[in-house]
């Protein structure tokens, strides 16, 4: 890894991993070759595997435009981005003005500062979109947010190049996979309860039959000799579907991240599932290569 600053998440995430990565990392393939991560969110896990020189060759997407956008834009136009978001001030007013903006009518390092600075500024960083896909998230209560950290902002730009990042469904993003590769998919958390989905990172949410249909996926990939990881809720939806031969279950203990009430946010049961046996403590390795990305292949 080149010295400098180490990449962490520029952006804040509902249902963000950076809670539960070293149970993920414990539970990670003992060797691989390409790593997919079909949804990106906030990359809490594809940071720590880049800053651990475990990745040779990454394939990043999701479904949110705006999201991919932005780390696009990152990506490959990482002074601009920093220059619009150092121009914007701190203040309610401007958060509303902002958020009303059409990000389609702005260009690529413009819309990616948009997003950044209503995560950061916006309340509880929370990403939430209506049913026409319009940002409502109101202002939040930072004192002074930093939405403009350039040095972060630039490791991330250099973790990024030669990576594939695509706006994709999910199993578009994993065609391509193959034997030995890893997939470690992330999706919108099947709800406890009425009053606990946080599914609406994309206007149009993601359903129970989203859940079969990413369960099927992983069969199928499964039997191609990919390996899987997966996190979501410990909800009965989700037991059922993966309680079948090909996969292993554990319970990991994770905080609630997103709550109104401050004083009910507490400890909870998340599931990791794998579709390989899960040892403990697992032998960390990458074919002994410690090379950074290949150029990106379509």
């Amino acid at each position: 890894m080149a010295n400098g600053p180490v990449p962490r998440p520029f952006l804040k995430w509902a249902g963000g991993k950076t809670q539960l990565i070293s149970e993920l990392i414990a539970r990670m393939p003992k060797q691989f070759s390409r790593y997919y991560e079909p949804f990106l969110g906030g990359g809490a896990l594809f940071f720590s595997l880049y800053r651990s020189q475990k990745i040779r060759l990454a394939f990043l997407s999701d479904l949110n435009a705006e999201l991919i956008d932005t780390y696009l834009a990152i990506r490959d136009y990482v002074d601009d981005v920093i220059a619009i978001l150092s121009q914007y001030p701190h203040s309610k007013e401007f958060y509303y003005d902002l958020r009303i903006r059409d990000p389609w009518k702005m260009p690529l390092p413009e819309r990616a500062a948009r997003m950044i600075y209503l995560n950061k500024t916006g309340y509880n960083g929370l990403y939430r979109v209506n049913r026409q896909g319009k940002f409502n998230v109101p202002f939040g209560r930072y004192k002074s947010p930093r939405y403009c950290d350039r040095e972060n902002l630039k490791a991330v730009s250099n973790a990024l190049q030669g990576v594939s990042i695509k706006c994709v469904p999910f199993e578009k993003a994993v065609e391509q996979a193959d034997e030995g590769d890893w997939v470690y998919f992330d999706p919108p958390y099947a709800p406890l309860s009425q009053t606990s989905n946080f599914t609406s990172y994309h206007a149009t949410g993601f359903s129970p039959e989203d859940q079969k249909r990413l369960r099927d996926v992983c069969l199928s990939l499964t039997a191609k000799g990919v390996h899987i990881t997966l996190s979501n809720s410990n909800a009965k939806l989700i037991r059922e579907l993966y309680s079948i031969p090909s996969f292993f279950i554990s319970e990991v203990p994770a905080n609630r991240a997103i709550n109104s009430n401050g004083n009910r946010r507490s400890k909870i049961t998340e599931l990791i599932i794998t579709a390989y046996p899960q040892e403990q403590p697992t032998q960390l390795r990458l074919f002994g290569n410690t090379a950074r990305y290949a150029s990106e292949t379509t």
